[in-house]
């Protein structure tokens, strides 16, 4: 991937998030099945960009841990960039999730080094939403409606807008 791409790559993700960050865009987002009202939060009280920044390799120190070993939502961004990169869930701490086997580290790894290639600022970082719903229907749809809403282009979901650059490299 040449540097232009890259650059072209990245800001159509962030002009897009940029909307969304300012209600620009009307977000349709597909619903598979109806979902009992909760008393959990939804997609739209989530600024992912508040949240507090941890490193991307959160799962390998273990200086940083999270307030309980509940089931989280992760999301991986770019904090030069200002974009989403990922949105996650996992039934496990986040730790043990990350520890094994996951396409996504790849991803982040390859776009680190990508940007290396270029000497480019990137400062790759996970952010987590601790209150998440404790029940796997529940959670898989905050998931789904976060990645419709933010279109993070690391997810399988999105892959037909921005394409899987980073797969390998």
């Amino acid at each position: 991937m040449s540097e232009d791409f890259l650059f072209a790559w990245k800001e159509r993700i962030a002009d897009y998030q940029r909307q969304v960050r300012e209600g620009k865009t009307a977000i349709e987002q597909p619903t598979l099945f109806d979902l009992p009202q909760t008393t959990w939060h939804t997609a739209d009280e989530i600024d992912p960009f508040s949240l507090p920044h941890h490193p991307s390799d959160f799962y390998r120190r273990p200086d940083i841990e999270p307030p309980d070993d509940s089931n989280q939502g992760c999301l991986y961004f770019d904090h030069v960039s200002k974009i989403v990169l990922y949105v996650g869930e996992t039934k496990l701490s986040a730790r043990r999730r990350w520890l094994g086997s996951h396409d996504c580290k790849d991803y982040v790894l390859n776009y680190i080094e990508l940007h290396r290639r270029y000497d480019l600022d990137v400062a790759v970082n996970a952010s987590f939403w601790y209150h998440v719903p404790p029940t796997k229907k529940i959670l898989q749809q905050w998931e789904r409606e976060l990645i419709f809403k933010w279109r993070p282009p690391f997810n399988k979901e999105m892959w037909e807008f921005y394409g899987q650059p980073f797969g390998k490299l």
